[in-house]
């Protein structure tokens, strides 16, 4: 009725790519290894908001303005990168400042409030994401459809059910890996600077990144 084809393959494929690490991946684990579970959970909740987003936006054919107006993708991709970049100086310097000793981050609504919005703009900012719902749904929508609206609304939602499926995935495999490994207080630092310093990479990259071809 959609002119949909191939779901089975669709939800495979973004299964797969779900699974390749990326920022979204990075900030769900660093912030359950951090905290507590819900603090992933929370913060996997923004992400998939995010994608909503990406999804609305490829549904209504905004997301076709990314790929061809070069101004469009610059203003984005560099928002997304200068917020990659400050969220991972953030955590550099909060290890920096930060006392061995000091207590964990109290679990209040202030604080989920903020792992939402970290969760949220990640996803939000970056254009790739934006240009991959155009250039990858389309392969499973019959061109001759007269509901794409309707077809891109129904993959990017069952996109996003996967990812977040994903997300639960990593927040108990990281929950429970750290209850085993309980890591020392050199270890939670180390592993938090790394976090941030792939936060910065993650940035530059998206920084780096090429105005799609045709862009005007």
């Amino acid at each position: 009725m959609l002119g949909i084809h191939d779901l089975a393959i669709f939800m495979l494929s973004g299964l797969i790519l779900n699974m390749t690490p990326g920022p979204d991946s990075l900030l769900i684990v660093s912030h359950t290894a951090a905290g507590r579970w819900q603090q992933g959970a929370v913060t996997a909740l923004g992400i998939s908001t995010g994608t909503l987003v990406h999804v609305l936006a490829a549904a209504l054919g905004l997301s076709a303005i990314l790929a061809t107006s070069a101004m469009a993708f610059t203003v984005v991709k560099w928002a997304g990168a200068i917020y990659l970049i400050w969220l991972g100086l953030s955590v550099l310097l909060k290890c920096r400042h930060s006392s061995p000793q000091a207590p964990a981050p109290r679990f209040s609504e202030t604080r989920l409030r903020t792992l939402f919005r970290q969760g949220f703009l990640t996803n939000v900012l970056n254009p790739k994401v934006a240009l991959f719902f155009m250039a990858f749904m389309p392969q499973f929508i019959d061109p001759a459809s007269t509901l794409k609206p309707l077809a891109f609304l129904t993959l990017g939602l069952i996109f996003d059910a996967v990812a977040t499926l994903w997300s639960a995935v990593l927040i108990t495999v990281v929950t429970l890996g750290g209850q085993r490994l309980r890591p020392g207080v050199k270890l939670k630092a180390w592993l938090e600077r790394s976090v941030g310093v792939m936060f910065v990479a993650l940035g530059v990259r998206l920084a780096l990144t090429r105005t799609p071809a045709g862009g005007g």
